[in-house]
């Protein structure tokens, strides 16, 4: 599912991330510091991804707008999604954001903000296949590794198997490979990846599940919360995040 007038974008390489030290602030220690940590993947196009070196996206303007809010810095960490949950319960992050939801199993280990957009899992497939929930019976769907499609995917009745990928591109290149018969994403990186392949023969299908996606933060750390949710509600009421919608999907997809 915006930041302070300086902000501070320092992408750290993946390959530091295991040596980041656990941090476990609450909402005095970040206010007291001055900056908030966060963490997103920065290949999720159009939420989260790489211009060159900068990192950029409609998530990354939210949290920034959240940040410049809360009168605060932002420092940024690039993390695999599938590494988010445990990075953020183990203190190394004050919060994630991320396009789309973790399986239900995973997402126990943390909390939740109030959502800052609404979106669904689509059915992609090429033209004459399956773009139907019931089309996918005896079918093998492609998703995101660790994501909440894959819980999605699973609950489609007649389903043949769920094969998981480490990102999308890759599942929308076994779909393209004809590895899979469908892929399942987020409705508008679906629209997205679409949109730059226009040639591939493939099209959108059914949406099968609605999505309200939410800041990834750490458990218990209720101070912290009240202040995130108290700030994406005047950043809902004042038409912030609409705007930040408009810029990149030429409508408003904030939850209401």
């Amino acid at each position: 599912m915006r930041f302070l007038a300086k902000l501070l974008s320092a992408v750290i390489p993946i390959s530091l991330i295991a040596s980041t030290p656990a941090i476990a602030r609450d909402w005095n220690s970040i206010k007291g510091s001055g900056t908030i940590i966060a963490a997103t993947e920065g290949a999720f196009a159009p939420f989260n991804y790489y211009e060159g070196k900068k990192l950029t996206g409609y998530e990354v303007d939210v949290a920034e707008a959240i940040a410049k809010k809360m009168g605060l810095k932002l420092e940024w960490r690039a993390v695999p999604f599938d590494a988010q949950l445990a990075a953020v319960s183990q203190d190394r992050y004050d919060f994630a954001i991320a396009s789309h939801g973790h399986t239900e199993e995973r997402a126990k280990a943390v909390d939740f903000a109030s959502p800052h957009y609404c979106t669904g899992g689509q059915i992609a497939a090429p033209k004459d296949g399956a773009l139907t929930a019931a089309a996918l019976k005896g079918k093998t769907v492609g998703v995101q590794l660790a994501t909440s499609y894959f819980d999605a995917a699973k609950k489609i009745e007649g389903v043949k198997d769920v094969k998981t990928y480490k990102s999308d591109p890759e599942a929308f290149s076994a779909l393209r490979a004809k590895k899979i018969d469908a892929w399942i994403s987020d409705k508008f990186t679906v629209m997205e990846t679409l949109k730059k392949n226009q040639k591939a023969g493939i099209v959108s299908g059914e949406q099968v599940f609605v999505e309200r996606v939410s800041l990834i933060m750490r458990k218990n750390n209720k101070e912290f919360m009240d202040q995130i949710n108290t700030t994406i509600a005047a950043l809902i009421s004042d038409s912030t995040f609409a705007a930040i919608s408009q810029k990149y999907f030429n409508s408003d997809i904030t939850c209401k």
